[in-house]
């Protein structure tokens, strides 16, 4: 009996070792199982209060995002001061409530403030994010950041989480440059969130008049070596948003902007909003704002300040690009040059040097000056003959095919006495390019404005005092050097008519800016000069002696 047991517990062990070799044994209990009967216990109402009493993941979860928050406890302003800006900053969204630039004045005299007041509380502050439709947890743009600032005072960087969405936005200034480096950084779960930095409800000088037509988001489309200025009425249904390769992109008044160079970032997006914000007398106006980025990390450039050709070249070349000098810029731009020239060596006022270029550009024009004074004279001349031809077709109709006969003879009669009927009017239209590159010139060069002469305190504006004396002697001198100015073939009748010109230029200058008047009237005076002595030194022709012509057939 012993030795039959002891085989059989030989033969059982040898059993139970080789069944672990065929045999594969049953998973053993795990914590899961320990779970599961513990989820179907009954849910207290305690439970249902606090879920993570019942899911302990979620207890941990909490734990992790309270361990990650960051937000400051209270609301604070962070002013950063430079040589050349005083700007302001709110922890409240890490937006920016004031950006003054120390060198310049608005309109009423004060400091140059670019952010628009009446609009806070209407749109969001500059430098505001805008997720392009997505929805984050937590607004970035109400959330209080926690913020810190560099030893130079001169960098401050905005940090917030709620534990799902982080938002990080940087500012680093230089002492004495009118460029900052900016960066934005969003994201949510763990994933980058694209958005745009905003700057709405208007930029730029606050007292300008009319500021929807001076106002305008922009950018230079590098391939196409295109500027592109964006008005309110292209973002009236709606803001409007276009992506590509950009030198730069911003928003402008006439004499300011504010541009975001996007350096390594090979796309940027540009988007238009249009809003109606309550102006200085509490009344609605129309107002452009302009957002840039596209990235979840956006590290741009940003340039604040005067559209001053030379500065922006030396801050970046790229940036001359800004000034946009219009359809007649190949005149516009050298004439802004001559102009600066003219003031910084010669007569140290912009005033006196529109009345220097304007005599330099008569005199230039002065040889066909005299060639349309010796056409309007022959033209004098031959009126008898020109009467004579309108006699023989009186009564004709345009639609008379013998309508063309008279004009032809007309043409043969200038033909063979070497008279241009259109010669008298050559001046007047090479006067033209002139007026509307001056034009340009006194509406985006930043050294026009607030330029003073005589009783004129700022050429770029039209006259402060209650009475505007320039378009007034402007109309003067129109009178008197039309009255000077021989006006062959002209009817009387239509003479008498042609004196309301001199009104109509009135009229149309009088809003205009002083400096464009003034360049306009020193014309008029140096024509008056000018006819004067070709009227004394150049008597009319001998008149041709009038051949009878018989009237044509009826």
């Amino acid at each position: 009996m012993e030795v039959r047991l002891l085989i059989a517990f030989v033969l059982m062990g040898l059993v139970l070792l080789v069944s672990q070799y065929f045999i594969k044994p049953a998973p053993t209990p795990t914590a899961t199982r320990a779970g599961a009967a513990k989820s179907a216990q009954p849910v207290t109402p305690a439970a249902v209060e606090k879920p993570e009493a019942v899911i302990p993941s979620i207890a941990k979860q909490r734990a992790a995002e309270t361990a990650d928050a960051v937000q400051a406890a209270k609301e604070e302003v962070v002013t950063i001061n430079t040589d050349v800006y005083r700007v302001m900053f709110s922890n409240r969204g890490a937006v920016v409530l004031s950006w003054v630039l120390k060198d310049y004045r608005d309109h009423s005299g004060k400091p140059l403030e670019l952010v628009y007041q009446p609009a806070m509380g209407r749109v969001p502050p500059p430098f505001a994010i805008d997720a392009k439709g997505q929805t984050l947890a937590t607004d970035p743009n109400t959330a209080l950041f926690k913020t810190e600032r560099s030893g130079d005072g001169l960098e401050v960087s905005f940090e917030f989480s709620d534990g799902r969405g982080l938002t990080r936005k940087s500012f680093r200034f230089t002492q004495k440059s009118y460029l900052v480096t900016v960066t934005s950084e969003v994201t949510q779960n763990g994933a980058a969130v694209p958005h745009s930095i905003t700057w709405r409800g208007g930029f730029g000088d606050p007292t300008v008049r009319n500021p929807e037509s001076v106002q305008h988001a922009l950018y230079y489309d590098q391939p196409n070596s295109k500027l592109k200025a964006i008005a309110f009425g292209d973002a009236k249904n709606g803001p409007v948003s276009v992506t590509g390769q950009f030198s730069f992109v911003g928003i402008e008044d006439s004499y300011f902007t504010a541009v975001f160079l996007p350096g390594d970032q090979q796309s940027v997006q540009e988007t238009t909003y249009a809003d109606a914000v309550p102006n200085i007398d509490g009344k609605d106006e129309k107002r452009v704002g302009v957002g840039v980025g596209g990235e979840g990390l956006n590290s741009l450039s940003l340039f604040v300040g005067p559209k001053d050709t030379d500065l922006l070249r030396k801050v970046n070349p790229k940036l001359e690009q800004v000034v946009d000098w219009g359809f007649f810029g190949v005149i516009a731009k050298p004439l802004f040059l001559v102009l600066n020239w003219t003031s910084d060596h010669l007569v140290h006022n912009y005033g006196w040097a529109i009345v220097l270029v304007t005599l330099a550009i008569n005199m230039i024009l002065f040889p066909l000056k005299i060639t349309s004074m010796k056409s309007s004279k022959k033209m004098q001349a031959l009126q008898p003959q020109i009467k004579a031809i309108n006699d023989k077709y009186k009564g004709v109709s345009m639609k008379d095919p013998r309508k063309n006969e008279q004009n032809q003879e007309v043409m043969d009669l200038y033909k063979k006495n070497g008279v241009n009927p259109v010669g008298g009017c050559l001046p007047m239209l090479l006067q033209l390019p002139f007026l509307w590159a001056f034009y340009k010139v006194l509406g985006v060069a930043i050294e026009m404005r607030g330029s003073h002469w005589l009783w004129v305190s700022d050429l770029s504006q039209p006259e402060s005092l209650a009475i505007h004396l320039l378009p007034i002697l402007l109309v003067v001198t129109q009178f008197a050097m039309q009255r000077m100015t021989p006006q062959p073939g002209v009817d009387p009748a239509q003479a008498k008519m042609m004196m309301f010109m001199p009104l109509m230029f009135g009229y149309m200058f009088y809003f205009a800016s002083a400096g464009l008047v003034l360049y306009w009237l020193t014309g008029n005076v140096v024509g008056i000069v000018q006819q004067w002595l070709l009227n004394k030194t150049m008597p009319a022709p001998p008149v041709p002696a009038v051949v009878p012509i018989k009237k044509g057939r009826k």
